[in-house]
């Protein structure tokens, strides 16, 4: 009962506020990685199974699907830096808050030296221009139901400069509400042909031809594929949506603490990362540490990181290295594995 008293007084914001503070990473690592300048960003949206109590049922919302039982059901969001595994910034919702709302609150957070990379779900006028108007870049696969990308695929051309104008819709609503100029927008279009033979259109602020030719772009938009890996890992190893309470402040602070917890091991794996990747010219393949491992034998130790005298965390510091040196798997590149369609019956 104490504990449970105690838990209510916790404001799940303080661990928003020390992932907020992850500036010291990028500030003092030499490891960190960056793309042409840029810290590459990817923003995504997930959705997340909870558990059914009344509370919890009653702020999230329930998801009736065609097929099966009704599930509660929490959105998920978050801006994921794609090279260095880090997560800028999360956001746990109501179900029926939309992406691209969440999207929004994410920029709070961007950077004049960011560069997001975005899915088909979020390229919208207001978005470009909102990104852009925060001295940032962005470089997203769109649609081809827009006639402006319709257009470029029946010319055949592989690159095109545009003037992107904006909706009456995008200058009644989000402009205005946001104090957005609704002038055009230069951007350039990519033609992306998949090894299936199916075009792609990416749409980019990088409208630079000789600094950002039109080769890298498919490299360049596949490097989002992280933010994807990363959801697979919060759901089935580190189980944020597995709640250790039946109230929505419970779910709240499990979600943010995990992401903490995510990636306080990540920075502290960094080191070890790079000390593998300098070894690999030795090996066939190249190297990377098992996350999974690397979580489950810190998770009792980084509370103590916080509680320990100095000369004391140094030491657990270097017994964590040892063991993420331990825990390392190969990368073996080119494999592909068909998508499977069936649906997991497993519950996270």
């Amino acid at each position: 009962m104490a504990l449970s008293l105690a838990r209510k007084k916790l404001e799940y914001d303080v661990f928003i506020e020390f992932n907020h503070h992850f500036e010291f990473f990028y500030n003092r690592f030499r490891s960190i990685k960056t793309w042409k300048g840029f810290n590459l960003l990817a923003i995504d949206d997930s959705t997340l199974k909870l558990f059914k109590y009344k509370e919890i049922r009653e702020h999230f919302g329930v998801l009736k699907p065609n097929k099966g039982p009704a599930c509660v059901m929490a959105r998920v969001s978050q801006m994921f830096d794609v090279l260095n595994k880090v997560t800028i910034d999360a956001i746990i919702s109501p179900f029926k808050v939309g992406e691209r709302e969440l999207f929004h609150n994410h920029m709070l957070n961007l950077l004049p030296n960011d560069l997001l990379l975005l899915d088909r779900g979020y390229p919208a006028y207001w978005i470009f221009n909102l990104i852009m108007s925060l001295d940032s870049n962005f470089c997203a696969r769109i649609s081809k139901q827009w006639k402006i990308v319709q257009n470029f695929i029946k010319s055949g051309a592989q690159e095109a400069i545009i003037d992107l104008h904006a909706s009456y819709q995008s200058k009644k609503n989000e402009c205005e509400e946001m104090g957005l100029d609704d002038s055009p927008l230069c951007l350039r279009l990519i033609r992306v042909e998949l090894d299936s033979g199916e075009i792609e259109v990416l749409i980019t602020s990088l409208i630079d031809e000789q600094k950002f030719p039109y080769e890298i772009f498919m490299d360049l938009y596949h490097k989002r594929w992280p933010v994807e890996v990363d959801y697979l890992f919060m759901k089935q190893r580190i189980e944020i949506g597995n709640s250790s309470g039946t109230t929505v402040l419970s779910v709240y602070q499990d979600f943010h603490s995990k992401v903490l917890a995510k990636n306080l091991t990540w920075v502290l794996a960094s080191p070890a990362q790079e000390t593998v990747e300098k070894e690999d010219h030795e090996k066939k393949f190249e190297y990377q540490l098992n996350m999974t491992q690397a979580i489950s034998k810190s998770k009792d130790t980084l509370f103590l990181l916080f509680e320990r005298l100095r000369e004391i965390t140094a030491q657990l510091i270097k017994d964590l290295h040892a063991i993420f040196m331990a825990a390392t798997e190969p990368i073996r590149p080119g494999r592909k594995f068909k998508r499977k369609h069936k649906i997991n019956k497993r519950e996270h």
